[in-house]
């Protein structure tokens, strides 16, 4: 899931972006309101986390903006203020969620996924294909009955593959996905991931390279 963070309070955002990224998220940040303008005009978000008080431009200008243009982005709108009047004004102008300060970090990575499964083709809570079962909320795989350890990038590139449901993934959708945009696409990041991930995994194989395409499940 890639998620982009917007926080004019450095310290909270850059702490919501560590936690998110360890939930196996790929996460970018900004502090203003122009730069997430910037940012959703370049990259596909599945989810953004704005805060409704930014400076430049304001949190509900993006919002309207993020609406505007039509985009399945999910909008998990933050403020200061829990006036009920407060968060109806939020939700009228798009945003698909609502979440006061402060706020328990639980529940904001409960909020971020359960958006997140509304920005795409909806499946059950639980993925299972060739014998795999990723549990995306409990952060656990299992391969026939075993359970697999896996290190957040791993898990994230292993749920991207089995959301797609057997089609193939390119090398540059799963570093768009599972990736931030400070990773320089030029690397190996991508193939040394699926290598280890299909040794994680064990035998046989099922994670498949079609030549020139990418990869599948």
């Amino acid at each position: 899931m890639r998620v982009l963070v917007v926080e004019d309070e450095q310290l909270l955002a850059d702490a919501v972006a560590t936690g998110l990224r360890r939930e196996a998220m790929a996460v970018d940040v900004v502090y203003d309101g122009a730069a997430a303008l910037e940012r959703i005009g370049v990259n596909d978000y599945d989810v953004v986390v704005l805060d409704r008080d930014l400076p430049l431009v304001h949190g509900d200008d993006v919002c309207r903006k993020i609406v505007e243009l039509g985009m399945p982005t999910r909008v998990l709108m933050l403020t200061a203020s829990g006036d009920v009047s407060d968060r109806v004004e939020g939700l009228e102008i798009g945003a698909d969620d609502y979440l006061p300060k402060p706020f328990a970090f639980s529940e904001l990575i409960a909020r971020v996924r359960a958006l997140g499964r509304r920005t795409s083709v909806p499946l059950p809570p639980v993925l299972e294909r060739a014998g795999i079962k990723l549990d995306p909320n409990r952060r656990e795989v299992f391969r026939d009955g075993r359970e697999i350890q896996l290190a957040p990038k791993e898990f994230a590139v292993l749920e991207v593959l089995m959301r797609s449901e057997g089609a193939v993934v390119s090398a540059e959708q799963l570093l768009e996905k599972a990736w931030d945009e400070n990773t320089d696409p030029f690397t190996n990041v991508v193939r040394v991931t699926v290598m280890t991930l299909r040794r994680k995994l064990g035998e046989p194989p099922v994670i498949v390279t079609v030549p020139g395409s990418g990869y599948r499940i």
